[in-house]
């Protein structure tokens, strides 16, 4: 009796574990109908996705892609948050699949990022959805907005808010910004200024995509959604307003959207205010963060900082005003303003 006993035990102990190193292969041996790049899986279940998630505290490219990249080159696999992932670094292979879209490549968002932006409206996002909100964003904010409108627009508000800080004891740059861009983007999005501004809010929401989806109290991800709750709570009331109000002449974003909701598919009340809500988080997480990291440069190396002095100063010199306002032959003309931080892009497919 005891000798069967112990044959059941060994049978059931060999098959758990021809099948644990059967699921393991197949973990690190993912299925694909092409060839795969070099890289590691990591761990089943957790991938590598603990590395990715340890913060770091340089400017540079994160430790994490860095070191993968140095090791496997511009283009690895790996698993993330459970998901198979591939990482691109080169930037003629993400021009490629960013072209491809909608023919070989579909789009894929985190489940964080579904999550924040809404599931639903995650799905009408391509095609000939994706041509119109792009050209609706470039007739507001393209290249002939920008000489006409709000290049003057924005060196008003630069001005203005440069003196309030002149007032303050310390300046945050990074949270005194995103306040300016807050007030900024609503005006020209929505043509008001909210009584609360939540900048500080969206200057950090996107800190809670980048970690595991669990709403819970406490977690990052849970903040980041109430955040989110927050500022839809200010996107749909003045949608809702504007609507009521419609038509206006305000001539503003908000506007164009309201008057195509009637024409344009799956563009509905959720959609829009999730798509101001978006438009808000694009503006404040793009440029706070380069501001900050230019000004950093610019203190960290005082002859970048006086070549650009100069720059500026020839510029307000070659005016027939010295007080006149910035022309668009004078921001053509900052050569060296123009130049960027060098950063490296990264596509995760």
């Amino acid at each position: 009796m005891e000798q069967w006993w112990w044959y059941l035990w060994f049978s059931i102990i060999s098959l758990f574990g021809a099948s644990l190193g059967n699921w393991i292969h197949r973990w690190r041996n993912p299925k694909c109908n092409g060839k795969l790049p070099p890289g590691s899986m990591g761990l089943p279940l957790i991938g590598e996705t603990l590395s990715f998630f340890v913060t770091s505290n340089s400017i540079d490219i994160h430790p994490f892609v860095a070191q993968r990249m140095k090791r496997y080159g511009s283009l690895f696999k790996t698993s993330l948050a459970g998901r198979p992932v591939v990482v691109s670094l080169d930037p003629d292979f993400n021009y490629f699949v960013l072209q491809q879209e909608d023919k070989l490549v579909e789009l894929y968002y985190m489940d964080s990022l579904a999550k924040l932006v809404h599931q639903d409206d995650m799905k009408n996002i391509g095609g000939d959805f994706h041509k119109y909100f792009r050209r609706v964003i470039l007739s507001h904010f393209g290249h002939e907005p920008l000489k006409h409108k709000l290049l003057s627009q924005f060196e008003d508000v630069i001005n203005h808010e440069l003196q309030d800080w002149s007032k303050l004891p310390q300046v945050d740059l990074k949270h005194q910004t995103a306040s300016m861009l807050f007030n900024t983007a609503s005006k020209i999005l929505m043509s008001c200024v909210p009584e609360e501004n939540l900048g500080h809010d969206l200057s950090d929401i996107l800190q809670g995509l980048m970690t595991f989806p669990v709403y819970f109290p406490g977690t990052a991800f849970y903040k980041c959604l109430k955040k989110k709750e927050k500022a839809l709570k200010l996107t749909s009331g003045v949608l809702e307003e504007r609507m009521n109000l419609y038509p206006t002449d305000k001539g503003d974003l908000l506007e164009k959207m309201v008057g195509d909701m009637g024409n344009e598919a799956g563009l509905t009340k959720q959609f829009v205010s999730h798509a101001l809500f978006g438009l808000l988080i694009a503006t404040i997480e793009t440029i706070a963060p380069t501001i900050t990291l230019a000004a950093k440069y610019l203190l960290d190396n005082p002859s970048a900082l006086q070549h650009l002095t100069e720059e500026h100063e020839r510029i307000v010199k070659k005016r027939e005003d010295a007080k006149s306002g910035v022309s668009w032959d004078d921001y053509k003309s900052m050569t060296f303003t123009h130049y960027g931080i060098p950063y490296q892009k990264v596509g995760f497919y």
